[in-house]
């Protein structure tokens, strides 16, 4: 269970101050019931109260009771109509002695009275009919429903109803069982307490129900009366001493009922509570009961009766809340003195005693936002606010929000209470700047920077200079990070450069002050000096600032810098601005830089062969002097490069390579091939240049120079065998010379041409397969009949071929290739080889494909 007690002093309800020893918030407030209540009860005592909830105004006389209204009995025989607030409306003497019960019907028009005395009163609150009667005997309930009301009398409970000539007929409902103590009546069915149990009885069909057997019989009924009170129109609560159980009444299966009343009673929950049970009242799906609390039961010592919110189970409840209520003279109080009253459809509960009356509501989001505000919880009461904000009356979000502000910077959470700054303070651009004057106070102006608004709505441009300056005496890279993340129209350009140049007279060769002047610089739509500070830097956002600015024009002079700064960015950037900074100012301001000059000619030489074609002769010499591997490349893809200059360059740096591919191209290709095997000894490159030449007379060069060589013969050798007969060369070598690994030599030539013979061998195979496939399947074709029928026609007239009379005779040459004619229609009918082939697709060259077939009738 989850309990928590509360002892209240003076006033019946926790104030803020008395909540802070719970970790659990109330679910119920209290208010003592004053104005009026006070005085009746300063020379009175209280002894049962009514509510009526039903809106019902009537113009009648000079009184009319509000919406909701209250009856209050006493123990001097008087009844007082109150509303909500306490105050008297409406006064009646009815006795001299205790007023044992007060009952209004559903409409809030009668009322019915029963005191100490025997008097019984029913009246109209609007009219004069009205019934009184006096009995012999103390009356201790009566209930009035429309046209009907009880009366218990000593041990008889009569029902009073008026018939059709408006009299009263009386009925005796139940007898014989002594004192009957509570009666509570809703919808047809009626449930009454003595001192046996209860009873319930059904008036549509004039049945009683059920008897539910009274537990804790040991205690005095008189003293511990039995709370009774309808949940719904089925469902009873009945509380009896420390008992609780909840009946409900359901309808009885036809075919059981025989001589049983057509609906029974079920308990579906029943338990015993710590305490002793004064009254009831249902909250949705929980119960409200109100304690009777004993501390020594040896000595009776009475202490302050409880107010318990509880969850029924089927077989226990759980305790939802628990208040301890200090009404007025609980040290005099017993059991019987207290009563629970409620309001139906709300959560509404009086606590009545004789010198006390206490309200207990529900909390509302006002209510809880106090608990949260007493405890400090003050992101959950502004997130309460903000989500209830049409419901609170008693609360303003800002002001919630302002609270925890103030909280959080009185514990030195600096940092939290800068970010809450944008939720709390919102636009209020008045708030916003006291809020900054109260953090610079406290020395966290650079707390609450991140957070200012810096978008539609900003503040003076004093309170972020007043910001930044602060930041530019104690710390220069939050400075910069600043310049970087304010738009540059919150503030006083011209001030802040000037304090960042103040600043760099002390220290100019502040990296962070410079790169940061340069960001204001741009600002203010100063880009040279801009530009100039990040080339003097070498900051990496040079080029993000030419490219945004279009500021190519102010770094024609400056190529060279850019240049050594970073090549690629630099180079990359020129090429894709050809339009605005030509080829030939970039070659101009690069020639006394000749290293930098082949970076910017060797990229644009890749994106385009032929845009720095007049460049490509002074390339040559860049590319032998600083690119050597790429110089071979550039000789093959470039068109445009004299090759006797290049072969001169070549020359004198001795680049055989070049050199040879040079000759090669210039047709030189004996000189080249020479230079290969004199300069290089690469067999396998001399056998690779002459493959890519294919020219005999290379090859018996080849053949003459290494024939002599053992190791060039054995390349040769290895390599020869499919551009050239082996036998030429073996012919010419000389008897008895040492030749390397001749003997694999010989095999893989000999394995050479064996694996060319099966080669061809292979493909005859596959040739021959193809052909005779091929035949066989024309053959077939052409053995295949063709179809002739009426929409044939003949190729030459055009006519149908078959005549309109078959019975007459007829001749038709039909050729393989479906083409059909009239015999006679064919230009040679002497002989029949004239007829051998198709004249159409012999006209088409188709070949023999289109023999003749002959059919005639």
């Amino acid at each position: 269970m989850t309990t928590f007690k509360k002892v209240l002093s003076e006033s019946p309800f926790p104030s803020p101050n008395q909540e802070e020893d719970s970790e659990e918030e109330a679910k119920l407030k209290y208010e003592r019931l004053s104005n009026g209540v006070t005085d009746i009860l300063k020379n009175d005592a209280a002894s049962c109260m009514t509510v009526h909830d039903k809106v019902k105004y009537k113009l009648h006389l000079s009184f009319f009771p509000p919406p909701q209204f209250l009856a209050l009995g006493t123990h001097f025989g008087k009844v007082y109509l109150l509303d909500i607030q306490g105050n008297v409306t409406q006064k009646f003497v009815i006795s001299s002695v205790k007023i044992n019960q007060i009952s209004l019907d559903e409409s809030g028009d009668h009322v019915g009275i029963c005191s100490e005395d025997g008097k019984v009163q029913v009246f109209g609150l609007y009219t004069r009919e009205g019934f009184h009667e006096n009995f012999d005997c103390p009356v201790k309930v009566s209930f009035v429903c429309k046209s009907s009301f009880f009366i218990y009398i000593y041990i008889c409970l009569l029902l009073y109803e008026r018939n059709w000539l408006n009299r009263w007929k009386t009925v005796v409902l139940h007898e014989g069982e002594g004192t009957i103590t509570n009666i509570q009546w809703r919808a047809n069915l009626i449930a009454w307490a003595n001192n046996v149990g209860v009873k319930i009885y059904d008036i549509s069909t004039k049945q009683r129900i059920t008897n539910v057997l009274r537990d804790n019989v040991s205690l005095r009924p008189d003293m511990y009366p039995c709370s009774l009170c309808w949940k719904d129109n089925t469902t009873l609560i009945v509380g009896w001493g420390t008992s609780i159980k909840i009946c409900a009444v359901k309808e009885r299966n036809p075919t059981e009922m025989r001589d049983l009343p057509s609906r029974y009673v079920e308990i579906v929950s029943a338990f015993e509570t710590e305490f002793f049970i004064s009254g009831l009242a249902p909250l949705v799906d929980q119960l409200v009961v109100l304690f009777f609390v004993k501390e020594n039961t040896e000595q009776m010592v009475r202490a302050r009766p409880r107010l318990d919110i509880i969850q029924p189970l089927p077989e226990g409840y759980e305790e939802i809340s628990s208040d301890a209520l200090t009404v007025r003279n609980f040290e005099d109080n017993e059991c019987r003195d207290y009563r629970l009253a409620h309001a139906e459809g709300e959560p509404l509960f009086y606590i009545i005693s004789p010198k006390d009356v206490v309200v207990a509501k529900e909390r509302d989001q006002d209510d809880h936002i106090d608990w949260l505000l007493v405890k400090e919880k003050y992101e959950e009461a502004l997130m309460a606010a903000e989500i209830s904000f049409k419901n609170i009356k008693r609360h303003d979000v800002q002001k919630i929000g302002m609270a925890f502000l103030d909280h959080l910077l009185k514990n030195g959470e600096y940092e939290v209470a800068a970010r809450k700054c944008q939720k709390v303070l919102g636009k209020n651009m008045e708030l916003w700047e006291n809020e900054v004057y109260r953090f610079k106070e406290i020395g966290q102006l650079k707390a609450i920077s991140q957070y200012l608004p810096r978008g539609d709505l900003r503040l003076r441009p004093a309170i972020y200079e007043m910001i930044l300056h602060e930041f530019l005496k104690t710390d220069y890279e939050g400075f910069a990070t600043l310049i970087r993340e304010w738009p540059g129209e919150l503030y006083n350009n011209m001030a802040i450069v000037q304090a960042v140049n103040d600043h760099l007279k002390r220290d100019p060769s502040n990296s962070t002050l410079l790169t940061t002047l340069a960001e204001l610089y741009t600002y203010d739509q100063r880009y040279d000096k801009a530009l100039e500070i990040y080339l003097r830097l070498r900051h990496k956002d040079v080029y993000q600032l030419i490219h945004k600015h279009n500021l190519f024009s102010s770094i024609e002079d400056k190529i060279v810098l850019l240049m050594d700064f970073d090549k690629e960015k630099a180079v990359d950037m020129l090429l894709d601005n050809e339009d605005k900074i030509s080829i030939d100012r970039v070659v101009e301001e690069l020639a006394d830089r000749p290293e930098l000059l082949h970076v910017y000619l060797h990229k644009l030489f890749k994106r385009d062969h032929h845009k720095g074609q007049k460049y490509h002769e002074r390339q040559i010499g860049l590319y032998a002097e600083y690119d050597r591997p790429n110089l071979l490349p550039f000789l093959r893809d470039s068109t445009h490069c004299p090759l006797e200059k290049a072969l001169e360059i070549c020359q004198e740096r001795n680049f055989v390579e070049e050199t040879v591919f040079l000759l090669s191209r210039m047709g030189n290709c004996r000189r080249a091939l020479q230079m290969i095997m004199e300069e290089l000894g690469d067999v396998d490159k001399a056998i690779e240049f002459a493959k890519e030449q294919d020219d005999g007379e290379l090859w018996d060069d080849l053949i003459s120079y290494s024939i002599d060589k053992p190791p060039f013969i054995t390349g040769l050798l290895n390599n020869i065998g499919t551009h050239v007969d082996p036998i030429l060369l073996i012919n010419r070598i000389k008897e008895g010379m040492e030749i390397p690994n001749l003997r694999d030599s010989l095999v893989k030539i000999l394995h050479d041409y064996n694996l060319q013979i099966l080669l061809r061998e292979g493909c005859k195979k596959i040739l021959v397969a193809d052909s005779l496939s091929l035949l066989q399947k024309m053959h077939r074709t052409q053995m295949r009949g063709v179809r002739v029928n009426e929409d044939s026609i003949c190729e030459s007239c055009h006519a149908t071929i078959l005549p309109s009379e078959m019975s007459k005779s007829f001749s038709v040459v039909v050729f393989h290739c479906r083409h059909m004619f009239h015999k006679e229609c064919l230009p040679s009918q002497g002989t029949i080889p004239g007829l051998q082939f198709c004249n159409i697709c012999s006209a088409k060259r188709r070949g023999p494909g289109s023999g003749i077939l002959e059919m005639k009738k």
